[in-house]
């Protein structure tokens, strides 16, 4: 991606540091950013704001953008993952083209190097063992103690470490680390692992290697060889950033890439932890990896969000320097304001309560136009069957009203949404449980909408469906899935306790008026007074369509994203 062809963020504390090395000539090739996920789960959200970030910078200085995927530990890795990354990145509108790159092709050079930093003097061997390593690495107010194998000669470090290649010793019986200063007050510092001995076989490359390099050494040489400029980390690298410039300097690269950090972005009432997302999902706890209720993009793909408003939640929130909560009602608010306008407004009636207007011809019909979009009259009309006997929303009918209730009761009167005033006569009831079953009504042929008569007032206008033309449907209403948004709090503590019971609703034999076109899955469309609704993917049918609730109509976002951005 080389040319400047999107909206580019306004200019913060990251423009502008990249800015001035632009202005200083710091590098002779162009601008470079890069997004490095490792593919052991899916995307969510806050990998959004990551992504928008590098693409964003890329963009607007006419820039490459690049997707390496992390994948130097055979352990967890997957090209399920892989596959599930790259489909995203193309959904958000930010594929990199052709520039997608695998650390593990990478192999090779990376062990180069490493034997580069042995002759040098700067790695060594150590045959410690994990917990040995963690009692000499010392604590933040005392120093580590060095390893009793830190004085090994080069010749004999770079005669273990070809060892270590060929598979001579098991998985974990040494390491290679480098040698900068156990009393370091960073603990990055402390002679950190380069590379450790594991017997897995790999995804992409089999059994070719046994050793594999930890991403802090990875990561500086891979972005060295792309000629990244700019690597933008989230904050929590900032700590590694001396390790990533030491890495750079002990190889001599000209022109070495400079590590940035921003703030990383968790919403309310979710889970960002990839380590928590695939805890939820292995245990059956959600409907796999794109659970509508979970944050991950596939997960709000499924449910119905675009990508546009994706983007505008991230340029919403803007640059953050430390770790922000943002609330989830913002995503949500964000979603609202790009569908109100371009997508079809629809008739659906999700708890049916049957009304026959008795001075109806019988088995009549006629069709009644409606406007598809009140906020878009570019979007036009559309024709609704209407017929004697329909369906209205069980809440829009009360025999014994509050006060204020404003819709059909016994002897009251509402307007049929784009169509005629009816009147209540007389309500049937079941003999034995004492429940409305269904209304008898007639309506007045003078009050068309858009008649001579149709400004006749009434208190109330009510959505309705046809019986002889409704579409019946299943509807998914989706709540927030946990109870507390940080889940267990302990190794190993069950996720049950956590899981808000009234996350998911399903709703049965649903009507709809009849759809334009040809539905698709992911077709979104507003149903009037209850919310935004998409076409779900996996469980709707050409016999019968699934619908998830992607957000109720009322927007409950009351602040302002300055409220949650700490970007200056």
């Amino acid at each position: 991606m080389t040319e400047n062809n999107g909206p580019a963020l306004p200019e913060n504390y990251m423009d502008r540091l990249i800015r001035e090395d632009v202005e200083a000539g710091v590098f002779s090739r162009e601008i470079c950013t890069r997004f490095p996920p490792e593919p052991n789960g899916y995307l969510h959200i806050g990998s959004a704001f990551a992504i928008h970030t590098n693409v964003g910078i890329a963009r607007k200085y006419g820039g490459r953008f690049h997707l390496r995927f992390d994948d130097t530990n055979p352990l967890k890795e997957d090209k399920e993952y892989v596959e599930a990354i790259i489909r995203d990145l193309e959904w958000l509108g930010c594929s990199p083209g052709e520039h997608i790159y695998y650390g593990s092709d990478y192999s090779e050079e990376i062990y180069r190097r490493a034997e580069t930093l042995i002759l040098k003097g700067k790695a060594y061997v150590c045959d410690l063992t994990a917990a040995e390593m963690t009692a000499y690495r010392g604590t933040l107010t005392e120093p580590g103690t060095n390893s009793p194998y830190r004085n090994r000669t080069p010749e004999e470090n770079l005669r273990l470490f070809r060892a270590m290649r060929k598979g001579k010793y098991p998985s974990g019986a040494k390491v290679l680390r480098a040698r900068i200063n156990m009393a370091s007050p960073n603990m990055n510092l402390r002679d950190p692992v380069l590379y450790r001995i594991i017997h897995a076989e790999h995804y992409r490359t089999g059994n070719a290697w046994c050793i594999y390099p930890m991403y802090d050494f990875a990561h500086p040489i891979q972005d060295a060889l792309e000629g990244v400029t700019h690597s933008l980390c989230s904050i929590e690298f900032k700590d590694h950033r001396p390790l990533y410039e030491w890495v750079l300097r002990g190889l001599d690269i000209p022109e070495a890439p400079r590590q940035r950090e921003f703030g990383r972005v968790n919403l309310t009432g979710v889970v960002t932890s990839k380590r928590y997302l695939r805890e939820l999902v292995a245990g059956n706890y959600v409907d796999g990896w794109d659970d509508p209720r979970l944050p991950t993009l596939s997960g709000l793909r499924r449910r119905g969000f675009t990508p546009e408003s994706i983007e505008a939640f991230v340029r919403e929130i803007g640059m953050v320097r430390n770790t922000a909560m943002v609330d989830f009602s913002l995503l949500e608010h964000c979603l609202r304001q790009d569908l109100k306008a371009k997508v079809p407004a629809v008739m659906a009636v999700l708890d049916p309560l049957k009304v026959v207007l008795t001075n109806y011809a019988a088995g009549a019909s006629e069709r009644l136009p409606v406007n598809n979009n009140p906020e878009n009259t570019e979007l036009g009309s559309r024709e609704v069957p209407f017929s004697g006997t329909l369906y209205i929303e069980r809440a829009d009918f009360m025999e014994v009203p509050v006060k204020g209730f404003r819709r059909l009761v016994p002897g009251g009167e509402v307007r049929l949404k784009g169509g005629y005033i009816i009147r209540c006569h007389e309500v049937i009831k079941d003999a034995e449980t004492g429940a409305v079953l269904e209304l008898r009504c007639t309506y007045d042929p003078e009050t068309k909408s858009g008649g001579a008569l149709s400004g006749r007032k009434v208190k109330g206008t009510v959505q309705w469906v046809s019986a002889a033309h409704a579409l019946k449907s299943d509807i998914y209403l989706y709540e927030q899935l946990l109870t507390d948004n940080n889940g267990p709090k302990e190794e190993g503590e069950s996720w049950e306790k956590y899981i808000n019971p009234g996350s998911v609703t399903l709703l049965t034999d649903c009507l709809l008026e009849p759809l334009a076109g040809n539905p698709q899955p992911g077709d979104t469309y507003q149903f009037l007074r209850h919310g935004y609704f998409c076409i779900d993917s996996r469980h709707s049918t050409a016999q019968k369509l699934v619908f998830n609730r992607i957000v109720p109509l009322k927007d409950t976002w009351k602040g302002n994203a300055g409220n949650v951005s700490s970007s200056e």
